[in-house]
Protein backbone atom coordinates (compact mmCIF):
# COMPACT_ATOMS: atom_id res chain seq x y z
CA UNK A 1 0.00 0.00 0.00
CA UNK A 2 2.90 2.13 0.73
CA UNK A 3 4.89 1.87 -2.47
CA UNK A 4 1.13 2.49 -4.07
CA UNK A 5 1.20 5.66 -1.97
CA UNK A 6 4.10 6.78 -3.10
CA UNK A 7 3.66 5.72 -6.97
CA UNK A 8 0.32 7.82 -6.81
CA UNK A 9 2.50 11.17 -5.51
CA UNK A 10 4.66 10.83 -8.14
CA UNK A 11 2.25 10.63 -10.57
CA UNK A 12 0.31 13.59 -9.24
CA UNK A 13 3.61 15.11 -9.41
CA UNK A 14 4.59 14.25 -12.84
CA UNK A 15 0.53 15.77 -13.74
CA UNK A 16 1.11 18.77 -12.15
CA UNK A 17 4.57 19.35 -14.08
CA UNK A 18 3.41 18.36 -17.28
CA UNK A 19 0.12 21.47 -17.05
CA UNK A 20 2.71 23.60 -16.83
CA UNK A 21 3.56 23.70 -13.06
CA UNK A 22 7.23 24.34 -11.94
CA UNK A 23 9.38 21.09 -10.98
CA UNK A 24 11.14 22.45 -7.73
CA UNK A 25 13.70 19.94 -6.18
CA UNK A 26 13.92 19.15 -2.46
CA UNK A 27 16.64 20.06 -0.46
CA UNK A 28 17.43 17.70 2.95
CA UNK A 29 18.27 19.82 5.73
CA UNK A 30 20.92 17.54 7.13
CA UNK A 31 21.79 20.25 9.61
CA UNK A 32 19.06 19.77 11.70
CA UNK A 33 19.97 16.44 12.67
CA UNK A 34 22.02 17.39 14.67
CA UNK A 35 20.07 19.62 16.51
CA UNK A 36 17.29 16.74 17.17
CA UNK A 37 14.98 18.33 14.39
CA UNK A 38 14.09 15.37 12.27
CA UNK A 39 11.12 13.69 11.00
CA UNK A 40 9.01 11.03 12.79
CA UNK A 41 11.87 8.31 11.62
CA UNK A 42 14.83 10.56 12.43
CA UNK A 43 15.67 11.31 8.96
CA UNK A 44 16.27 14.72 7.89
CA UNK A 45 13.51 17.59 7.38
CA UNK A 46 12.84 18.62 3.74
CA UNK A 47 11.51 21.88 1.65
CA UNK A 48 11.46 22.64 -1.84
CA UNK A 49 12.24 26.19 -2.50
CA UNK A 50 11.97 28.38 -5.72
CA UNK A 51 14.09 31.88 -5.45
CA UNK A 52 12.39 35.11 -5.96
CA UNK A 53 13.21 37.63 -8.84
CA UNK A 54 12.86 41.08 -9.62
CA UNK A 55 10.80 43.06 -7.14
CA UNK A 56 10.00 39.65 -5.50
CA UNK A 57 13.20 39.31 -4.11
CA UNK A 58 12.88 39.67 -0.84
CA UNK A 59 9.14 38.53 -0.28
CA UNK A 60 8.84 35.41 1.06
CA UNK A 61 5.94 32.49 1.29
CA UNK A 62 6.24 29.85 3.64
CA UNK A 63 3.92 26.90 2.82
CA UNK A 64 3.57 24.02 4.96
CA UNK A 65 1.93 20.70 3.50
CA UNK A 66 -0.75 19.30 4.72
CA UNK A 67 -1.48 15.46 5.42
CA UNK A 68 -3.33 14.88 9.16
CA UNK A 69 -1.83 13.67 12.40
CA UNK A 70 -0.97 10.79 14.51
CA UNK A 71 -2.43 10.61 17.37
CA UNK A 72 -0.56 7.23 18.89
CA UNK A 73 2.37 5.16 18.68
CA UNK A 74 0.95 2.69 16.25
CA UNK A 75 -0.49 5.11 14.17
CA UNK A 76 3.24 7.27 13.98
CA UNK A 77 4.69 4.08 13.62
CA UNK A 78 3.15 3.45 10.77
CA UNK A 79 3.32 6.78 9.49
CA UNK A 80 7.04 6.79 9.96
CA UNK A 81 7.02 4.42 6.98
CA UNK A 82 5.44 6.32 4.70
CA UNK A 83 6.87 10.26 3.12
CA UNK A 84 4.28 11.70 5.51
CA UNK A 85 6.76 10.46 8.54
CA UNK A 86 9.51 10.21 6.71
CA UNK A 87 12.17 12.21 3.99
CA UNK A 88 13.96 9.57 3.12
CA UNK A 89 10.54 8.20 1.08
CA UNK A 90 9.40 11.94 -0.46
CA UNK A 91 9.17 12.51 -3.71
CA UNK A 92 12.16 14.81 -5.00
CA UNK A 93 10.51 17.29 -7.21
CA UNK A 94 7.35 19.28 -6.50
CA UNK A 95 5.46 20.76 -9.18
CA UNK A 96 4.40 24.72 -7.75
CA UNK A 97 1.14 26.09 -8.31
CA UNK A 98 -1.69 28.41 -6.86
CA UNK A 99 -0.45 30.23 -4.25
CA UNK A 100 2.86 29.01 -4.75
CA UNK A 101 2.74 29.27 -8.68
CA UNK A 102 5.28 31.21 -10.66
CA UNK A 103 3.52 32.63 -13.39
CA UNK A 104 2.27 36.31 -13.61
CA UNK A 105 -0.85 35.18 -15.17
CA UNK A 106 -1.79 32.97 -12.32
CA UNK A 107 -0.37 34.44 -9.00
CA UNK A 108 0.23 38.10 -9.78
CA UNK A 109 0.92 39.22 -6.29
CA UNK A 110 3.05 36.30 -5.23
CA UNK A 111 4.93 34.84 -8.88
CA UNK A 112 8.11 36.39 -8.09
CA UNK A 113 8.27 35.79 -4.26
CA UNK A 114 10.85 33.45 -2.65
CA UNK A 115 8.13 30.40 -2.38
CA UNK A 116 9.18 27.38 -0.20
CA UNK A 117 6.84 24.03 0.45
CA UNK A 118 7.85 22.98 3.50
CA UNK A 119 7.25 18.94 3.52
CA UNK A 120 5.22 17.62 6.28
CA UNK A 121 6.87 14.58 8.16
CA UNK A 122 6.33 14.69 12.09
CA UNK A 123 2.36 14.59 12.20
CA UNK A 124 2.02 16.86 15.05
CA UNK A 125 1.38 20.35 12.68
CA UNK A 126 4.80 21.20 13.26
CA UNK A 127 4.85 21.18 17.21
CA UNK A 128 5.52 17.94 18.74
CA UNK A 129 8.96 18.32 21.09
CA UNK A 130 9.99 14.75 23.18
CA UNK A 131 13.59 14.74 23.53
CA UNK A 132 13.28 11.05 24.55
CA UNK A 133 13.32 8.21 22.00
CA UNK A 134 11.66 5.10 23.11
CA UNK A 135 14.31 2.13 21.60
CA UNK A 136 11.12 -0.20 21.19
CA UNK A 137 9.44 2.31 18.43
CA UNK A 138 12.38 4.81 17.49
CA UNK A 139 10.21 7.23 17.44
CA UNK A 140 11.19 11.04 17.05
CA UNK A 141 8.17 13.64 18.22
CA UNK A 142 10.16 17.03 17.21
CA UNK A 143 7.99 18.79 15.02
CA UNK A 144 8.32 22.05 16.49
CA UNK A 145 12.05 21.80 16.38
CA UNK A 146 11.73 20.68 12.32
CA UNK A 147 9.98 23.98 11.73
CA UNK A 148 12.12 26.30 13.83
CA UNK A 149 15.08 24.83 12.18
CA UNK A 150 13.77 25.59 8.39
CA UNK A 151 13.03 29.00 9.30
CA UNK A 152 16.48 29.61 10.61
CA UNK A 153 17.94 28.02 7.46
CA UNK A 154 15.80 30.27 5.35
CA UNK A 155 17.08 33.22 7.94
CA UNK A 156 20.08 32.33 6.62
CA UNK A 157 19.46 32.48 3.10
CA UNK A 158 18.15 35.83 2.89
CA UNK A 159 14.48 35.67 4.90
CA UNK A 160 16.74 37.94 7.55
CA UNK A 161 16.47 40.44 5.11
CA UNK A 162 12.12 39.99 4.17
CA UNK A 163 10.11 43.03 3.42
CA UNK A 164 6.98 40.85 3.19
CA UNK A 165 6.33 38.02 4.16
CA UNK A 166 3.32 35.01 4.62
CA UNK A 167 3.28 31.88 6.48
CA UNK A 168 0.89 29.87 4.55
CA UNK A 169 -0.20 26.50 4.77
CA UNK A 170 -2.58 23.47 3.67
CA UNK A 171 -4.89 21.37 6.40
CA UNK A 172 -2.22 20.41 9.02
CA UNK A 173 -0.46 22.68 7.64
CA UNK A 174 -2.78 25.66 7.81
CA UNK A 175 -3.24 25.05 10.99
CA UNK A 176 0.58 25.23 11.78
CA UNK A 177 0.77 28.83 9.88
CA UNK A 178 -2.04 29.48 12.56
CA UNK A 179 -0.11 28.49 15.96
CA UNK A 180 3.61 29.59 14.83
CA UNK A 181 1.96 32.69 13.03
CA UNK A 182 3.16 35.29 15.85
CA UNK A 183 5.99 33.06 16.16
CA UNK A 184 6.79 33.50 12.64
CA UNK A 185 6.03 37.84 12.97
CA UNK A 186 8.32 37.47 16.06
CA UNK A 187 11.50 36.32 14.10
CA UNK A 188 11.22 38.52 10.79
CA UNK A 189 12.47 41.54 11.06
CA UNK A 190 10.37 44.43 12.52
CA UNK A 191 10.31 46.56 9.67
CA UNK A 192 8.60 43.41 7.12
CA UNK A 193 5.32 43.14 6.49
CA UNK A 194 4.07 39.91 8.20
CA UNK A 195 0.91 38.25 7.81
CA UNK A 196 -0.42 34.04 7.71
CA UNK A 197 -2.66 32.19 5.27
CA UNK A 198 -4.59 29.14 6.13
CA UNK A 199 -6.12 27.42 3.54
CA UNK A 200 -8.61 24.74 5.19
CA UNK A 201 -6.99 24.55 8.60
CA UNK A 202 -9.84 26.36 10.38
CA UNK A 203 -10.57 23.09 11.69
CA UNK A 204 -13.29 23.86 14.33
CA UNK A 205 -14.46 22.65 18.14
CA UNK A 206 -17.20 21.48 16.63
CA UNK A 207 -20.19 18.82 18.01
CA UNK A 208 -20.45 15.68 15.69
CA UNK A 209 -23.40 13.78 15.01
CA UNK A 210 -23.58 12.16 18.74
CA UNK A 211 -23.44 15.15 20.74
CA UNK A 212 -20.03 15.10 21.56
CA UNK A 213 -16.79 16.29 20.19
CA UNK A 214 -14.49 13.53 18.99
CA UNK A 215 -12.37 16.06 17.42
CA UNK A 216 -11.26 18.03 21.44
CA UNK A 217 -10.31 13.88 22.19
CA UNK A 218 -8.85 13.20 18.82
CA UNK A 219 -6.24 16.50 19.51
CA UNK A 220 -5.85 15.72 22.93
CA UNK A 221 -4.29 12.33 22.06
CA UNK A 222 -1.92 14.56 19.45
CA UNK A 223 -1.17 16.89 21.86
CA UNK A 224 0.10 14.22 24.66
CA UNK A 225 1.41 12.10 22.22
CA UNK A 226 3.92 14.80 20.88
CA UNK A 227 4.54 16.50 23.65
CA UNK A 228 3.06 19.59 22.17
CA UNK A 229 1.36 21.78 24.97
CA UNK A 230 5.11 23.89 25.43
CA UNK A 231 4.88 24.79 21.46
CA UNK A 232 1.04 25.78 21.44
CA UNK A 233 0.81 29.91 21.66
CA UNK A 234 1.02 30.83 25.42
CA UNK A 235 -1.66 33.32 25.13
CA UNK A 236 -3.97 30.28 24.72
CA UNK A 237 -1.94 27.75 26.87
CA UNK A 238 -2.13 30.27 30.20
CA UNK A 239 -6.32 30.44 30.09
CA UNK A 240 -6.99 27.04 28.18
CA UNK A 241 -6.32 23.20 28.42
CA UNK A 242 -3.26 22.39 25.83
CA UNK A 243 -5.51 20.10 23.38
CA UNK A 244 -8.22 23.15 22.70
CA UNK A 245 -5.13 25.35 21.73
CA UNK A 246 -5.29 22.95 18.58
CA UNK A 247 -8.13 24.69 17.98
CA UNK A 248 -8.35 27.97 16.00
CA UNK A 249 -11.36 29.39 17.30
CA UNK A 250 -9.61 29.89 20.25
CA UNK A 251 -5.63 30.86 19.19
CA UNK A 252 -7.32 33.57 17.09
CA UNK A 253 -8.88 35.31 19.53
CA UNK A 254 -5.21 36.46 21.18
CA UNK A 255 -3.35 36.34 17.71
CA UNK A 256 -1.35 39.50 17.08
CA UNK A 257 -0.86 38.83 13.33
CA UNK A 258 -3.15 39.45 10.50
CA UNK A 259 -4.78 35.86 9.47
CA UNK A 260 -6.63 35.44 6.43
CA UNK A 261 -8.70 32.42 6.68
CA UNK A 262 -9.68 30.84 3.46
CA UNK A 263 -12.02 27.64 3.97
CA UNK A 264 -14.97 25.75 2.71
CA UNK A 265 -18.44 26.43 4.52
CA UNK A 266 -18.78 22.72 4.49
CA UNK A 267 -15.09 21.55 4.62
CA UNK A 268 -14.87 17.78 3.13
CA UNK A 269 -12.59 16.58 5.47
CA UNK A 270 -14.25 17.84 8.74
CA UNK A 271 -18.05 16.85 7.56
CA UNK A 272 -16.03 13.32 7.47
CA UNK A 273 -14.06 13.41 10.93
CA UNK A 274 -14.94 16.39 12.97
CA UNK A 275 -19.47 16.13 12.36
CA UNK A 276 -19.60 11.94 11.11
CA UNK A 277 -16.20 10.42 12.95
CA UNK A 278 -16.63 6.89 12.21
CA UNK A 279 -15.84 6.05 15.87
CA UNK A 280 -19.49 7.52 16.87
CA UNK A 281 -21.23 6.36 13.70
CA UNK A 282 -22.03 2.93 15.26
CA UNK A 283 -24.64 1.59 13.03
CA UNK A 284 -22.88 3.19 10.08
CA UNK A 285 -25.77 5.42 8.86
CA UNK A 286 -23.30 8.21 7.53
CA UNK A 287 -20.64 5.65 5.96
CA UNK A 288 -21.69 6.95 2.26
CA UNK A 289 -23.09 10.05 2.96
CA UNK A 290 -20.15 11.34 4.38
CA UNK A 291 -18.31 10.87 0.76
CA UNK A 292 -20.81 12.06 -1.25
CA UNK A 293 -23.76 14.14 0.25
CA UNK A 294 -25.44 13.57 -3.30
CA UNK A 295 -26.25 9.77 -0.85
CA UNK A 296 -27.21 11.89 2.25
CA UNK A 297 -30.95 11.53 3.39
CA UNK A 298 -32.92 14.78 3.81
CA UNK A 299 -31.88 14.66 7.45
CA UNK A 300 -28.64 14.19 7.14
CA UNK A 301 -28.12 17.40 4.63
CA UNK A 302 -30.35 19.33 7.32
CA UNK A 303 -27.36 18.17 9.90
CA UNK A 304 -24.88 18.89 7.22
CA UNK A 305 -26.45 22.53 7.05
CA UNK A 306 -26.25 22.80 10.61
CA UNK A 307 -22.90 22.31 10.78
CA UNK A 308 -22.08 25.43 8.51
CA UNK A 309 -23.30 27.61 11.63
CA UNK A 310 -20.80 25.96 14.03
CA UNK A 311 -17.93 26.85 11.14
CA UNK A 312 -19.76 30.51 11.19
CA UNK A 313 -19.84 30.68 15.00
CA UNK A 314 -16.31 29.37 15.67
CA UNK A 315 -14.96 32.06 13.12
CA UNK A 316 -15.93 34.97 14.95
CA UNK A 317 -12.86 35.89 16.42
CA UNK A 318 -11.98 35.99 12.48
CA UNK A 319 -14.83 38.25 12.06
CA UNK A 320 -14.08 40.41 14.88
CA UNK A 321 -10.68 41.72 13.91
CA UNK A 322 -10.40 44.18 11.75
CA UNK A 323 -6.71 43.23 10.19
CA UNK A 324 -8.24 39.95 9.21
CA UNK A 325 -9.48 38.42 6.14
CA UNK A 326 -11.93 35.90 5.39
CA UNK A 327 -12.93 33.61 2.27
CA UNK A 328 -15.66 31.58 3.57
CA UNK A 329 -16.87 29.46 0.36
CA UNK A 330 -20.37 26.90 0.33
CA UNK A 331 -18.05 24.77 -1.58
CA UNK A 332 -17.53 21.26 -0.62
CA UNK A 333 -13.93 21.38 -0.95
CA UNK A 334 -10.37 21.28 1.30
CA UNK A 335 -7.71 22.65 0.53
CA UNK A 336 -8.44 25.03 -2.33
CA UNK A 337 -5.38 27.66 -2.56
CA UNK A 338 -2.72 24.65 -4.14
CA UNK A 339 -3.79 24.56 -7.78
CA UNK A 340 -3.86 27.10 -10.27
CA UNK A 341 -7.30 26.46 -10.98
CA UNK A 342 -8.99 27.03 -7.67
CA UNK A 343 -6.65 30.01 -6.95
CA UNK A 344 -7.37 32.12 -9.83
CA UNK A 345 -8.62 29.88 -12.52
CA UNK A 346 -11.66 31.06 -14.62
CA UNK A 347 -13.69 28.14 -13.47
CA UNK A 348 -12.22 28.47 -9.68
CA UNK A 349 -14.98 29.42 -6.90
CA UNK A 350 -15.73 33.10 -6.02
CA UNK A 351 -17.43 34.56 -3.36
CA UNK A 352 -18.69 38.27 -3.96
CA UNK A 353 -17.53 37.67 -7.30
CA UNK A 354 -13.68 37.56 -6.09
CA UNK A 355 -11.47 35.17 -7.14
CA UNK A 356 -9.55 33.81 -4.01
CA UNK A 357 -6.08 34.84 -5.28
CA UNK A 358 -7.25 38.58 -5.71
CA UNK A 359 -8.82 38.51 -2.38
CA UNK A 360 -5.61 37.28 -0.77
CA UNK A 361 -3.68 39.59 -2.77
CA UNK A 362 -5.84 42.71 -2.12
CA UNK A 363 -5.85 41.96 1.41
CA UNK A 364 -1.88 41.42 1.50
CA UNK A 365 -1.02 44.84 0.31
CA UNK A 366 -4.37 46.59 2.14
CA UNK A 367 -5.18 47.27 -1.07
CA UNK A 368 -8.79 46.80 0.16
CA UNK A 369 -10.12 44.89 3.00
CA UNK A 370 -11.85 41.33 2.14
CA UNK A 371 -14.11 39.42 4.82
CA UNK A 372 -16.89 37.42 2.65
CA UNK A 373 -19.16 34.69 3.60
CA UNK A 374 -20.74 32.68 0.32
CA UNK A 375 -24.54 31.70 0.03
CA UNK A 376 -25.58 30.17 2.50
CA UNK A 377 -27.11 26.14 1.49
CA UNK A 378 -24.88 23.59 0.18
CA UNK A 379 -24.71 23.56 -3.70
CA UNK A 380 -25.37 27.36 -3.85
CA UNK A 381 -22.63 28.70 -5.52
CA UNK A 382 -21.79 27.35 -9.18
CA UNK A 383 -18.77 28.05 -9.36
CA UNK A 384 -17.69 25.35 -6.70
CA UNK A 385 -15.75 22.88 -8.08
CA UNK A 386 -15.53 18.92 -7.74
CA UNK A 387 -13.69 18.09 -4.11
CA UNK A 388 -10.66 19.04 -3.67
CA UNK A 389 -7.83 18.10 -1.40
CA UNK A 390 -4.45 18.13 -1.11
CA UNK A 391 -4.09 15.33 1.44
Amino acid sequence: MTKLKQLWSSFLVLAVVVIGARAVPITYLESAVAKGAVCLDGSAPAYHFDKGSGSGVNNWIVHMEGGGWCTDIATCVQRKSTMKGSSKLMNKDFGFSGILGGKQSTNPDFYNWNRIKVRYCDGSSFTGDIEAVDPANKLFFRGARVWRAVIDDLMAKGMSNAQNAILSGCSAGALAAILHCDQFKSILPKTAKVKCVSDAGYFIHGKDISGGSYIQSYYGKVVATHGSAKSLPASCTSTMKPELCFFPQYVAKTLQTPLFVINAAFDSWQIKNVLAPTSVDKSKAWKTCKLDLKKCTAAQLQTVQGYRDQVLAALAPVRAATTSGLFLDSCHAHCQGGSAATWSGDKGPTVANTKMAKAVGDWFYERSTFQNIDCSSLNCNPTCPAVSTED
